[in-house]
């Protein structure tokens, strides 16, 4: 079986552990927490970092970072995973959705004014599959309607927009470091901000909302949502080959693409001039023409023994938030576009070339029987 995934684990992680174990340091107490937490916000240009126990995590911890009220609103994509408006519906805000862009799978950038009300506190970007969103754009709306930008950068570390670091550009950012993220704890997230209150906020609010002045009273409510130091010591070691790993995800990238350049009917994500892919996986959409889904290709897939995963489907066809009377009647063409015929191909950190040469033929095999 040739995965979608696998983590590579061949640094210093084991060192690292091995020293939490020996030390004693396993809790979110121990020393690998602060230095990874300082050295990847030192890699994404942002001056304080705050660990969490995962990206769900940081994204609540970014909007209660940012003052998120009850009932104020915050402008997403609805292509995206379902953890972005979890987080907002946590803390009793209110999500508006925006769809996709075509080419990229990113945030539509053009949408988003039309749907800021009085209401609105926050937008979040949410960079997709590697692939950044216009930032400017989203910056500059920021700006002049006095908002908060939150990046979802969970996707996309080492990528780059107009040569700065994603996750470095707005107010605030959220990391997640899954199994099948570039740098990986297990488990595991990041919040970034250079904002000095806004940094104490969120370190607030992943510990319980402790009184610094007093451990046990409490203003307001927080929860446990500490990375420990065993996560950090694996995230050090995997940041320690970042620049090793964007070379070979994008290599990757490169390889894929001249491999299925020839393929008819496959439509792949256009890297903007503007941007630096780092192609945390490799995604592919198919033309309607061919008569076939994204469902189908991947059972025929699964049959060879490659693993693949679908596009991610819209918050807005979401029976959990359809229950909840949200999104009634909104339209995301785009989105739902995607996901019936999008779905990303082995691209784990371990894939080599050989193996993208039989997915690529298998891939072929399954295209041209499909009748």
């Amino acid at each position: 079986m040739i995965l979608v995934n696998e983590p590579k684990l061949d640094g210093n992680e084991k060192k690292y552990v091995d020293e939490c174990i020996e030390t004693g340091w396993i809790s979110s107490e121990g020393p690998f927490v602060q230095k990874f937490e300082n050295d990847f916000a030192q890699y994404i240009g942002h001056t304080n970092g705050i660990a969490t126990c995962n990206g769900t995590a940081s994204l609540e911890v970014a909007l209660y970072a940012a003052g998120i009220k009850e009932g104020e609103e915050v402008i997403l994509p609805s292509f995206t995973i379902i953890s972005c408006v979890a987080a907002i519906l946590r803390l009793k805000a209110v999500p508006v959705l925006v769809d996709c862009d075509p080419d990229t799978w990113c945030m539509d950038v053009t949408q988003i004014e039309s749907k800021i009300t009085d209401k609105t506190k926050v937008i979040m970007p949410v960079h997709i599959y590697g692939h950044a969103v216009d930032m400017d754009p989203v910056m500059e709306l920021a700006e002049k309607y006095n908002l908060v930008v939150i990046e979802d950068a969970a996707e996309v570390h080492g990528a780059e927009y107009k040569g700065r670091k994603l996750g470095s550009i707005g107010h605030l950012s959220s990391f997640s470091f899954y199994p099948n993220k570039l740098i990986t704890t297990g488990e595991g997230g990041m919040v970034l901000t250079s904002d000095s209150e806004m940094a104490q906020r969120a370190k607030s609010y992943r510990n319980l909302c402790f009184k610094p002045e007093e451990r046990f009273l409490h203003d307001e409510l927080g929860y446990n949502f500490r990375m420990t130091n065993v996560q950090a010591a694996i995230g050090l070691a995997q940041l320690e080959r970042i620049d090793q790993v964007v070379e070979f995800k994008r290599e990757m990238g490169e390889y894929y693409i001249s491999q299925l350049r020839e393929i008819p009917g496959i439509k792949t994500q256009i890297e903007r001039d503007w941007a630096k892919q780092v192609y945390w996986m490799y995604c592919i959409e198919l033309d309607p023409s061919l008569g076939i889904d994204a469902k189908y290709v991947m059972e025929k897939l699964r049959e060879r023994k490659i693993g693949t995963r679908p596009f991610f489907r819209g918050m807005h066809d979401q029976p959990v938030f359809e229950k909840m009377g949200l999104f009634k009647d909104e339209k995301y063409p785009v989105t739902d576009h995607a996901y019936k015929y999008g779905l990303y191909l082995p691209s784990g950190m371990t894939i080599t070339k050989e193996q993208i040469d039989i997915v690529v033929k298998n891939l072929k095999e399954v295209l041209a029987s499909r009748n």
